[in-house]
């Protein structure tokens, strides 16, 4: 159970925020964007951010999913890697590939690029210094703003994984 109550969305203060979020979400509000809804200020910086991640970027879907379930294994962040499980499968990883990120392990069948981006993330996610062999490996497959896309996506789902777990969020996110 979340450790503040999730607001009522249909109230007047709340309604344009959730229905944003219905419209950039495909009609899905869920309770992440809830409870950044007592903070209108920062939900609007929130949504734009997130959107320009997910729906913006240059960086192939794929490599955002693999950066973004590695960084919910590391942070044992079960909502942020259970929501974004099906993301990946669309992008073309697979379960057992998804399997062995739960683990926070390489499945044996990733290219190249997969691993760098899994060991860029994992870099990031646990030291924040990222260690120059490990950029060096990262920087072959992608070019600068795919490097500086890649590079916001982990830091961006750190910081929601770490507050989906310290406000204890509830799971709801579509079963799709």
């Amino acid at each position: 159970m979340a450790r503040i109550p999730y607001p009522d969305i249909d109230l007047p203060e709340y309604k344009p925020m959730a229905d944003r979020v219905r419209k950039e979400r495909a009609g899905w509000v869920g309770n992440i964007h809830k409870l950044i809804m007592y903070s209108p200020q920062v939900f609007d910086g929130y949504m734009h951010f997130l959107t320009a991640i997910r729906q913006q970027a240059v960086l192939d879907g794929r490599y955002r999913e693999l950066a973004i379930m590695m960084v919910a294994a590391i942070n044992d962040a079960d909502y942020e890697f259970n929501a974004h499980a099906p993301f990946a499968l669309k992008s073309g990883v697979t379960q057992s590939q998804i399997d062995a990120l739960r683990r926070c392990e390489r499945a044996a069948d990733l290219a190249p690029a997969d691993r760098a981006v899994i060991d860029y993330t994992e870099a990031s996610t646990r030291s924040v210094r990222v260690p120059d062999d490990i950029f060096n490996a990262v920087k072959k497959h992608f070019d600068e703003r795919q490097l500086i896309e890649l590079t916001l996506t982990i830091g961006c789902y750190n910081m929601v994984s770490r507050f989906l777990e310290a406000m204890h969020v509830d799971h709801d996110y579509p079963t799709k």
